[in-house]
């Protein structure tokens, strides 16, 4: 295989080896970028100096951490210290952070080397990518399809070799759907696992910061870098985090594993179901036990998702007001004019109708009637949750209900665009870990298999989705774009 194809752990034991340098790897990684990224559009920053000046160093006098000398990437809500972070959006286009991240902090202090920031949807509102200020992500498998949202050039970079991983954030799904049509792994830790402090918020009740990578045992190894309490961030809890590598046995033999029917019903492509029944059958031939269950409010999660989530952003959104920061409008004469210039000209219509869906909810005439009533149903997705989880280990259901779509096919139609997230939902809205992998395709596309833990059970997820992983090969599968 060619370095730029290699896995986060086969690099780095070739790099403790000797047997290849830093500079090698980024030469590859930057290679293949070049290649391939003109067609796919997974990058909006690429870092490619600075990149290579730290690869050269670290070759010349190496330096000690988990990752030290190796190359990741960023969704570009993830505030980085002196390079751009735009969230696709024109009101942050020519924005340089003057901090890093908690989470680039982690990674900084590991040994890694940043390559660049990568597409979204504008403010990670979206589903496919296409909001996105710039440009549409392509997805590998097929151009002409999207990659999937809203951290469609995290999880197209990694499917496509332009990086061994990345980090994205999911607010109703954003790590896992991508994650899911580019076939590539992507997991969403536990609300909370993973310190939000310098990710820009959309939803900061259902934000979460997660990983995008190639195989399982990659996702384990970034986790073990990148969770962790952060005094700085109150939505962080101060909790063990155990080393989730040493978990990767293999076995799963007498894990308890529930499937919703609401999750293999109506709606779910037929080819999706079908390769679902099957990864349920190799779970029993690993010595899995596996029995039908019911979340009776998941119909109601997606609904309730589009008040809270937009209400939030409401709010969060208020600072990007052409004052302090961001784009602003020097035409007007009064602040009034400056106020509505600014934010018409810096946001895009998917962040502009969420402002005002979310503005209308917390209004005091709507208050009762939608915000509160959307909690509520809430905490009833949570319970159903927790009912489930009192007699089994994980939760499978698929990823998605359809493969990729075509780009453009859902501009004019926004709410079949929303109901692409139906199946991730209500994982934010309980706050759970999820994952997606690969378990297999749909007419040449990859279908991804969600996985559902307890709170704070990653290590129990990770396992899971590993036997899977090492029991069948779609994980190694690769797009025919620019490989070799």
């Amino acid at each position: 295989m060619e370095l730029h194809e290699l896995t986060l752990h086969q690099l780095k034991k070739d790099l403790t080896a000797k047997k290849i340098s830093s500079q090698e790897i980024m030469n590859a990684i930057l290679k293949q970028i070049k290649a391939v990224d003109e067609r796919i559009n997974a990058f909006i920053t690429l870092n490619k100096e600075t990149s290579s000046l730290r690869a050269r160093e670290f070759d010349q006098t190496p330096w000690k951490g988990q990752m030290a000398g190796l190359p990741f990437a960023l969704k570009d809500n993830i505030c980085t210290k002196g390079v751009r972070t735009t969230c696709a959006s024109k009101m942050l286009e020519n924005f340089v952070p003057a901090y890093d991240a908690a989470v680039v902090k982690k990674l900084y202090s590991e040994g890694g080397i940043l390559v660049g920031k990568l597409n979204m949807d504008e403010f990670a509102m979206g589903s496919s990518t296409e909001s996105s200020a710039f440009f549409p992500t392509h997805n590998p498998w097929d151009l002409e399809r999207v990659s999937g949202g809203s951290s469609g050039g995290s999880a197209a970079a990694v499917a496509a070799d332009e990086i061994p991983f990345a980090l994205g954030s999911d607010t109703g799904g954003s790590i896992r759907q991508p994650a899911a049509y580019c076939g590539v792994v992507g997991l969403k830790p536990t609300y909370g696992r993973v310190p939000r402090w310098g990710v820009v918020a959309y939803a900061s009740s259902l934000d979460q910061v997660g990983v995008i990578s190639k195989d399982v045992y990659d996702a384990a190894l970034v986790m073990n870098m990148i969770a962790g309490y952060d005094p700085m961030e109150s939505t962080s809890v101060n909790t063990t985090v155990p080393d989730y590598t040493t978990a990767l046995n293999g076995s799963i033999k007498g894990l308890k594993i529930a499937y919703p029917k609401e999750y293999f019903q109506q709606g779910v492509d037929s080819k999706i179901i079908e390769l679902l029944k099957k990864a349920l059958l190799k779970y029993e031939e690993l010595g899995a036990h596996i029995e039908e269950v019911s979340l009776p409010h998941s119909e109601y999660a997606l609904p309730a998702y589009y008040i809270i989530g937009p209400a939030e952003a409401s709010s969060n959104m208020s600072k990007f007001d052409g004052i302090r920061y961001g784009l602003r409008d020097l035409t007007a004469d009064n602040v009034t004019d400056l106020y509505s210039n600014s934010r018409q000209q810096g946001f895009g219509p998917e962040v502009k109708r969420r402002i005002m869906l979310g503005t209308y909810a917390l209004s005091s005439g709507s208050y009762d009637a939608y915000y509160l009533k959307a909690l509520k149903v809430r905490r009833l997705i949570s319970d159903d949750f927790n009912k489930v989880f009192n007699g089994f280990d994980v939760i499978i259901a698929p990823t998605t209900p359809t493969t990729a779509f075509k780009i453009g096919a859902n501009t004019e139609d926004i709410l079949t665009g929303y109901m692409n997230d139906i199946l991730t939902v209500p994982i934010n809205m309980a706050g759970l870990p999820g994952m997606s992998i690969p378990c297999g395709f749909a007419d040449g596309l990859p279908v991804g298999m969600q996985i559902i833990a307890k709170p704070f059970d990653e290590t129990t997820l990770l396992k899971a989705a590993y036997a899977f992983e090492q029991a069948t090969d779609y994980h190694q599968l690769k797009p025919a774009l620019g490989v070799k």
